[in-house]
């Protein structure tokens, strides 16, 4: 299993799939075909349907030039492979396509080829599933976090140190932001009118607002171009930030405990890439905020004292619940109704996080099953509702 490196990427909005992908792939192909007069991109599935939403254009043709290029829309085409495929063509002198390259963007931003993982995969852990895992730390008598020290890179948690700073300036910087987002829902920014009346509020609702309002932060920072973390994804980034700063600024954790809570979040997330997906062009939207609820239900079990098995329910709990959960942005977008959903998603994860560590830790359905049971719905799911705008909410 690759290093958890690869679940937090720095870059900016509004999609990983469709835009920090895109622009990887890019970047290859460019790199290997300077002599190119010019480049063609067709672009497949669900890619195709949601890319002018999500700025897959843009971000294709700003990473090919200053050489001209052509993108070519097909939505209507599913390769077998993966719902996110882009052919790029290396056009000559000539106008004929000297070279061509058909990759995918498989979610989080990575890329693969067909009947392949991702290209370039970084190995670091020798176990994939939470049973696996939960026995090496019943065998060593350490948790999650210490499980990611003893086999990721040595500068792990120097990467998540700057992993949190980053989480906590798109906080503060989507909280001062203020105005319309981009896009023909001429939707408004909200996050810093409910950050002002959660100071007015009391006890419960008053926190309550405080960690809608950093998920909204996060998620319209996303939404509009901005600097964010994959946690799993772009559309699910404001989940992990929303609960940790909350409990940062509210709880009084301290940054160390939290880069450490930081370390099993991206561990879960880990386990779900691997044995399923975190796209939602193939899993629909339980794999990207179904999977950041689970991830931050683990963190916050972890920081509140729970044990390893407390912590395992937390994960379950936050992923299970949203079973199902389709990807269906409005106008292609990752605003409506991605950013709510966020917001309810931190609030459920810290209700994962209470019901796990007020119980023994023992429960019927495990992590590993939800896990199989997420990615198997996944698949039975039409491609209408697995982010092509083509079903669900997105319809008129």
């Amino acid at each position: 299993m690759e290093s958890i490196k690869n679940i937090f990427k720095t870059g900016r909005g509004p999609s990983s799939s469709h835009t920090m992908g895109p622009i990887k792939a890019a970047e290859l192909f460019k790199s290997k075909n300077s002599g190119a007069n010019a480049f063609r991109v067709t672009l497949y599935g669900s890619i195709a349907a949601t890319g002018k939403g999500h700025l897959t254009d843009l971000a294709l043709l700003n990473t090919l030039s200053p050489s001209p290029a052509e993108i070519v829309w097909k939505p209507d085409v599913f390769l077998p492979f993966h719902p996110n495929a882009l052919m790029f063509e290396a056009i000559d002198n000539q106008g004929n396509a000297a070279k061509s390259w058909t990759v995918y963007s498989i979610g989080g931003g990575d890329l693969a080829e067909e009947d392949s993982r991702e290209i370039i995969r970084h190995e670091v852990y020798p176990d994939t599933t939470m049973e696996k895992i939960l026995a090496w730390c019943n065998a060593t008598g350490k948790s999650f976090w210490e499980y990611v020290q003893d086999y990721d890179d040595a500068d792990v948690f120097d990467y998540l140190n700057d992993v949190w700073k980053t989480m906590q300036e798109a906080i503060h910087e989507g909280l001062e932001a203020e105005g319309v987002l981009p896009g023909e829902l001429h939707l408004r920014r909200k996050a810093s009118e409910y950050f002002t009346k959660a100071k007015s509020y009391t006890s419960s609702l008053r926190s309550r607002a405080f960690i809608y309002s950093y998920a909204l932060a996060v998620s319209e920072q996303n939404a509009s171009g901005g600097k964010i973390v994959t946690a799993p994804t772009c559309g699910s980034s404001g989940v992990l930030p929303a609960v940790l700063y909350h409990l940062k600024t509210n709880h009084e954790f301290r940054d160390s405990k939290i880069i450490k809570s930081l370390a099993t979040a991206g561990l879960i997330g880990n386990i779900v890439k691997n044995n399923a997906s975190i796209a939602g062009a193939d899993v629909g939207c339980q794999g990207e905020v179904g999977v950041a609820c689970s991830m931050a239900a683990a963190a916050a079990s972890q920081l509140f004292g729970g044990t390893i098995n407390q912590i395992e329910y937390a994960a379950e709990m936050g992923l299970e619940h949203h079973l199902g959960l389709t990807c269906d942005p409005v106008c292609g977008l990752v605003q409506v109704p991605c950013i709510e959903r966020n917001a309810f998603a931190a609030v459920r994860a810290l209700d994962s996080c209470s019901f796990a560590n007020l119980s023994d830790g023992r429960h019927i359905i495990h992590f590993d099953k939800v896990v199989r049971t997420m990615a198997q719905t996944g698949h039975d799911l039409p491609s209408l509702y697995k982010e092509t705008s083509r079903g669900g909410l997105a319809i008129d």
